[in-house]
């Protein structure tokens, strides 16, 4: 029987090389697909919590009711909130019914629970005119409002979202597992 000689360098090249293709495939998917991102506050409570583990897409499409991370306006942060208008779109919010383009949307996802009992409205009447100057949300822009009105800093406060502050949009919920969930809430 012949004894086979094992060439350690080139055993521990092979597995450097695997490892170095794995790093780079990772942080690619990372800088241009997809990546992780931790919920910060309660502004999109009962969605998210803080502290959720989400994953991000960075490709998708931004639709009507999509939950999207983006550069915050005021401060070096990134903001998780859901879009309401789309570039074009009227906006307003009466006795708590939302219409965009004049029609009627139920919002399922917001939260209604509030500790005080003389709270009427989960969210106070606007026009978009009225709140921001503009009667539609600009081209390239978004109008975005948190789940949990009554503690959400949003596009009531500080405007429109430019499309280009657009980090990506919620696809899972990874962490804690007791939330994991795929797809838009």
């Amino acid at each position: 029987m012949k004894e086979e000689k094992i060439d350690f360098k080139k055993e521990i090249f092979s597995y450097i090389k695997i490892i170095v293709i794995t790093v780079i495939v990772v942080l690619g998917c990372k800088q241009f697909l997809f990546a992780p991102i931790k919920v910060q506050g309660a502004s999109m409570f009962p969605t998210y919590e803080d502290t959720d583990i989400i994953i991000v897409s960075k490709t998708s499409k931004i639709e009507r009711f999509d939950q999207i991370i983006f550069q915050s306006p005021t401060e070096d942060e990134l903001y998780i909130k859901r879009v309401i208008g789309l570039p074009g779109d009227t906006v307003e919010m009466k006795d708590d019914v939302l219409y965009v383009n004049g029609k009627a949307y139920e919002e399922n996802y917001v939260n209604r629970q509030t500790d005080d009992p003389n709270q009427l409205r989960i969210t106070e009447n606007f026009r978009l005119e009225e709140l921001l100057g503009k009667a539609t949300v600009p081209e390239d822009s978004y109008f975005v409002l948190g789940d949990n009105r009554l503690k959400s800093y949003d596009s009531r406060h500080y405007g429109f979202i430019s499309s280009e502050a657009v980090y990506g949009e919620s696809k899972l919920t990874v962490y804690p597992f007791s939330h994991f969930y795929i797809g838009a809430k």
